[in-house]
């Protein structure tokens, strides 16, 4: 059965401190910008941060929350925005769509049926529709605060391409993004065991670290 994994007030905690990284949040913005199509679904928009840019841009958007009181921020966030709809969602389902495609960042971890939850975002999307997914990297990196949030892994290609094919979706484009900033979640949260929160850390990681990091996997791409 599908359940909400973590502890949810540390989880809406994080994603208020992370809103403060606005250049990593237009990166991973424009890596999907190229697949959504003109109508597509989000799972789990959390308080809405990337549900509102890409709403900016799209005829319609559906955005998608599992925990009630993040469903509720999230509504009322949203609220004067006419071409979204949002609903409340939890995976692995056995809904269909008709989704251009189906956008999910940092969720999958969450999730102890991943490829259950693969295959109900493969459902809801159209044929010829992509399904795009942003998770953490690399299990050595898995320390107290992906407990804290409810992580299940942290994936490989290999491991999230086994999963992908698994629940029947086609790879067309899988790689590694934002090296340094792994390193830096690494010392920060397993070394000297800190949350990603709004602080000195994530303003420097967004304003110096990650223009760099961009930059340099912009060029090997």
């Amino acid at each position: 059965m599908a359940e909400i994994t973590g502890d949810q007030r540390v989880q809406s905690e994080v994603l208020e401190g992370l809103a403060t990284a606005v250049n990593h949040r237009r990166w991973f913005i424009e890596l999907a910008v190229p697949y959504l199509g003109d109508d597509p679904i989000e799972i789990g928009s959390g308080l809405g941060d990337y549900a509102l840019e890409w709403s900016e841009r799209l005829p319609r958007f559906t955005a998608t929350e599992a925990d009630p009181a993040r469903l509720v921020q999230l509504k009322e966030r949203l609220a004067n925005r006419p071409n979204v709809d949002v609903r409340q969602m939890l995976l692995p389902h056995n809904d269909r769509g008709d989704y251009s495609a189906a956008v999910s960042y940092n969720v999958l971890e969450h999730i102890e049926d991943h490829v259950g939850a693969l295959q109900s975002m493969r459902d809801l999307v159209r044929p010829g529709g992509a399904v795009i997914i942003i998770v953490p990297a690399f299990q050595f990196a898995m320390g107290p605060a992906d407990i804290a949030t409810g992580h299940v892994r942290r994936y490989t290609k290999k491991t999230l391409g086994a999963a992908m094919t698994d629940a029947g979706l086609t790879i067309e484009k899988m790689h590694y993004a934002n090296a340094l900033g792994l390193i830096g979640y690494f010392m920060a949260t397993k070394v000297f065991r800190l949350m990603p929160k709004e602080g000195p850390m994530v303003k420097v990681y967004d304003t110096l670290v990650l223009p760099a990091t961009k930059a340099a996997e912009q060029l090997v791409l």
